[in-house]
């Protein structure tokens, strides 16, 4: 598959709301069991909001695939509560930061994008892969994003490969004691429960997954 557009950018965006939107009442009870039990309706507001800093007439037409992220990433942090609207907000501004002016983003590019958005969020919420958070999805689909460009797999490739591997990233949270955040002043009690960052990383990526097969 050749690059993407600013077009394909909204779409993903537009899809991601579609899915958290969907899953909103299990991340909620997901977070309910080791948080504050507001992950689900605070995401779903959230990515309404970008949806809607996106559309309308919001963004001039010739607005880059950079500018697209960094507006949703924006409207998020404005409308997420808890910490989840700083994270994913971070995680969109440094992506379209790292996309600047490009109007065709490739494979290498949209890597690089991706990158950025984990170190973004890396650095805010302070948090490494084992620590139960989002970061447990979102480093291993970087890595596998990474990898698959590394052997000349296309655009296409290189977003299925990052997909599936923050789905099992996610997985993986289950028997890990939760470090970091709300969740970890439960010590050993939030071993046995699902991250609802990380599942919800694991959606947002899948709907990646899901625009750029389309595209395809």
């Amino acid at each position: 598959m050749g690059p993407v557009n600013a077009e394909d950018f909204v779409a993903w965006v537009r899809r991601a709301a579609e899915l958290v939107a969907a899953d909103a009442d299990r991340l909620t009870r997901l977070d309910a069991a080791i948080g504050d039990g507001d992950h689900g309706h605070n995401m779903d507001r959230g990515f309404r909001a970008a949806t809607d800093a996106i559309s309308g007439g919001t963004l001039p037409e010739d607005a880059p695939p950079g500018k697209v992220l960094m507006t949703a990433g924006r409207a998020i942090v404005s409308k997420t509560g808890g910490a989840s609207g700083p994270l994913y907000g971070t995680a969109l501004r440094r992506a379209g930061k790292a996309l600047g002016d490009t109007a065709d983003v490739d494979a290498a590019a949209l890597g690089a994008a991706l990158r950025a958005a984990l170190d973004g969020v890396r650095e805010l919420g302070k948090a490494t892969e084992g620590d139960k958070t989002m970061v447990d999805a979102l480093a291993p689909a970087v890595a596998a994003y990474e990898a698959a460009l590394a052997d000349g797999s296309d655009l296409a490739g290189c977003v299925r490969a990052a997909a599936g591997a923050a789905g099992e990233g996610a997985e993986a949270t289950v028997p890990m004691q939760a470090r970091k955040g709300r969740a970890s002043y439960l010590g050993p009690r939030s071993t046995g429960h699902l991250d609802p960052g990380a599942a919800s990383t694991a959606l947002v990526l899948g709907a990646l997954a899901d625009v750029v097969a389309q595209g395809g």
